[in-house]
């Protein structure tokens, strides 16, 4: 039992966090991208803190949901085929409004998103990235259906923690990718934004974007396998059971006493190098200046 349960939880995990890529790259996000940029002016430290606190604000507002849609899953454990049944539709019909382009903007559901939204039209440094977090979770027309899709997931769980747990990789999702694209945008070049921000594409005189039809099939593509696995309980191992042992037993080592503080100081010299680092670059600069006296 505890082996399917394994499975679960690696199953998804995985769609959670894809679900966070996706709903960052989504059409709706084009609007948050250059918001945070304008907060993460620089790269390094700056950026880093300015993720953490983003992560904080997605946090906020996307775990209290995860909790609670535990919740609700857990009132009908003992129902679990009718649950399994009812989450599998659901997110087939998710999926094909995700593709179909027919989003819905979860942000108004939630008190208070709106004045959020404002303030953090308005706010500056690490402020704003809080709020743009704390609305971004949940914002959005086209990434209304992805949420939507893992609240699913969590409420199948029946289980409060690891539900909230799943949001939080929603969010991780959301703000890995986010980091990343802040720090490399400059040297992504034209083609490479255009790849990121995906295109229009008509089918049956519809215009349809790539993101959301990769993603809308993806969410079809889980509510298959949830039906068809019990609520992921007999999906497949994405980890084979011989790793997953040998990963344990490395992971024991990391108890070692010795080994820890070794650690720390390895983490302390790195950041003092750093330091020093960024300090030599910045005498170098100033002493290179025109006009310096020599």
């Amino acid at each position: 039992m505890r082996r399917q349960e394994e499975v679960t939880v690696d199953i998804g995990v995985l769609s959670a966090f894809l679900g966070g890529t996706l709903a960052l790259l989504s059409p709706c996000s084009a609007l948050l991208l250059p918001a945070f940029f304008a907060s993460t002016v620089g790269t390094g430290p700056r950026l880093l803190l300015h993720g953490a606190v983003f992560y904080t604000g997605l946090l906020t507002v996307l775990v209290p949901l995860g909790v609670g849609a535990g919740a609700l899953g857990a009132l009908f454990v003992a129902h679990r085929e009718a649950v399994v049944l009812g989450a599998a539709a659901l997110l087939v019909v998710l999926g094909a409004v995700q593709v179909l382009g027919l989003g819905f903007d979860p942000a108004r559901l939630v008190p208070g998103a709106t004045a959020t939204r404002t303030r953090a039209a308005s706010a500056t440094g690490l402020t704003k990235t809080f709020l743009l977090g704390a609305v971004g979770g949940i914002a959005g027309f086209c990434a209304g259906p992805i949420l939507g899709a893992v609240l699913t997931l969590a409420a199948g769980r029946g289980d409060v923690a690891s539900a909230g747990a799943l949001l939080a990789v929603y969010g991780a999702g959301m703000v890995v990718p986010l980091v990343v694209i802040a720090s490399t945008w400059q040297r992504l070049g034209a083609r490479g934004r255009a790849v990121l921000r995906g295109r229009t594409l008509t089918v049956l005189g519809r215009q349809l974007h790539t993101t959301s039809v990769v993603t809308g099939l993806l969410v079809m593509g889980v509510g298959v396998l949830f039906w068809t696995t019990n609520g992921l309980v007999g999906a497949p191992e994405l980890v084979p059971i011989e790793l997953q042992a040998w990963l344990q037993h490395r992971a024991t080592t990391l108890t070692d006493p010795v080994l820890d503080t070794l650690a720390v100081l390895l983490a302390v010299a790195v950041v003092i190098a750093v330091v020093l680092a960024r300090r030599q670059r910045t005498r170098t600069r100033e002493s290179t200046r025109p006009g310096r006296a020599a």
